[in-house]
């Protein structure tokens, strides 16, 4: 049987432009740098082998996180999650939409949209979806790179709103940050018992 592998990618780098509330007090590259670290630390404690796609601080563009996913996946049962926050407008002013989502690559192997599904659930059960209305299936298709060109299941999240203040109170808070890691953890638990 081939060992179970979850490859983190910790969204972007420092140098991305915007990626902040407005209020500058949260930085997307920060928090999921540290969701990324303490999902990987999670897994391993369930035993289910785990690794950062990007443990350097600076942005490393697509095309080679992809190559990476594509070297750490090899001869390895292995999925990708991307780690995310989502954003309703340019990081300038506060917004309403709030809450978590998921998304698969128009390509998705059933095993992604099997793990999308998991994750869905789970974050539905923790009971933070938002105000936005979610399709039917409990997640979104859209043509990213790093779920499209990546060669094992994978999906991305986007955990909250980082111009919405209620979510960035959420991330910011030890409950919102344990939240959204064990919602990932279960779900990935879950996907590799079936």
């Amino acid at each position: 049987m081939e060992k179970k592998f979850v490859i983190v990618d910790n969204g972007h780098g420092v140098e991305t432009k915007g990626k902040c509330s407005p209020d500058g007090r949260h930085r997307e590259y920060q928090w999921c740098r540290k969701a990324a670290r303490r999902l990987v630390e999670e897994l391993k404690c369930k035993g289910i082998d785990a690794a950062l796609l990007v443990p350097e601080e600076a942005d490393v563009p697509l095309r080679e996180r992809c190559r990476r996913a594509s070297v750490l996946s090899e001869g390895r049962r292995a999925v990708l999650v991307s780690v995310h926050n989502n954003a309703a407008g340019d990081g300038s002013c506060w917004k309403k939409a709030r809450g978590w989502s998921v998304f698969v690559a128009p390509n998705a192997s059933e095993s992604s949209r099997r793990l999308a599904a998991l994750l869905f659930r789970r974050a539905r059960s923790a009971g933070i979806l938002g105000n936005r209305a979610t399709p039917p299936c409990g997640y979104w298709t859209a043509n990213l790179a790093i779920c499209r060109d990546t060669p094992c299941p994978a999906v991305l999240t986007e955990n909250m709103f980082q111009d919405n203040r209620a979510d960035v109170d959420f991330l910011a808070s030890e409950e919102g940050l344990s939240t959204i890691v064990n919602l990932h953890v279960e779900a990935v638990k879950e996907y590799f018992e079936v």
